[in-house]
């Protein structure tokens, strides 16, 4: 199956879209709803579910999580309520939409779309992509492989915490011109450069449309920086990535004998 729902959970909007993963491509209209105030488990998985009902497609669903996601559970809740931490939330949207759903932190998504479709396909060694919007979200990748939860945006500049300091949300805050900002953002960018040394930096989230008012002012001494190829709907394409990823692992399982000898495979439903 090519065509596939991947939906964005942000701090602001809640968006979805068909994608075909084949492509990364998205093969129809974005939806967007408002993210419900406090973004509480049982608000958000209403609006999920009403995003799939809307798209109305067939197959498992993706999607993005602003925070740690580990094998469908949510393990933390920066800017989130903090009712999702130790969450099965695979299992909560899945029981909610009727599909099969794969939860994925957004950064990370956005990570594995830049990586095969957009500004990073090809780069080999350590690509960093980093989105600022409400946090700071970020991905590592090494030779198109992902390092997932990385966290980056939780990081500590002496006594500045960094996605508190320096997101988009906090220049907004703050009331700060793109070249005040970009300042900001070059200090946490020079400290990931002398942690990592990544070839390539790759800006994403809602300020890469944008890159013309802050690229100017960003100073680095060895790593390249470049906007997000596929700018916000990054998240989308790689929560339907990993969605198809997913169902493609199932389908690769080894199928096992049932009671009456047939051969079966296993149902990847969750009870």
């Amino acid at each position: 199956m090519t065509i596939l729902l991947g939906i964005d959970i942000g701090g602001s909007g809640i968006k979805g879209a068909p994608v075909n993963t084949a492509t990364g491509e998205l093969a129809g209209e974005r939806h967007r709803i408002a993210t419900p105030a406090g973004a509480r488990p049982e608000d958000v998985q209403l609006v999920v579910a009403e995003l799939v009902e809307h798209f109305g497609l067939k197959g498992p669903v993706g999607v993005t999580f602003p925070g740690i996601v580990q094998g469908g559970v949510t393990l933390s809740a920066a800017n989130v309520d903090a009712g999702w931490v130790g969450l099965d939330a695979d299992r909560l949207f899945t029981q909610a939409t009727g599909h099969e759903v794969h939860l994925v932190n957004d950064a990370d998504a956005a990570g594995l779309a830049e990586a095969k479709f957009g500004a990073g396909k090809d780069v080999a060694g350590v690509v960093m992509v980093l989105t600022f919007g409400t946090g700071i979200g970020s991905a590592l990748i090494h030779d198109g492989k992902l390092v997932p939860n990385t966290e980056l945006g939780h990081l500590w500049l002496r006594e500045k915490h960094a996605e508190t300091w320096a997101s988009d949300r906090a220049r907004e805050r703050d009331d700060l011109n793109w070249k005040q900002w970009a300042k900001r953002a070059n200090k946490y960018l020079q400290h990931l450069e002398l942690l990592f040394s990544p070839d390539l930096f790759i800006i994403g989230g809602g300020l890469s449309r944008k890159a013309d008012k802050w690229l100017p002012h960003i100073e680095l001494s060895r790593s390249k920086l470049v906007p997000a190829a596929l700018e916000n709907e990054a998240g989308i394409v790689g929560a339907a990535m990993v969605a198809a990823a997913k169902e493609t692992y199932a389908e690769s399982k080894p199928a096992r004998k049932s009671g009456k000898g047939a051969l079966a495979l296993p149902s990847s439903k969750k009870k």
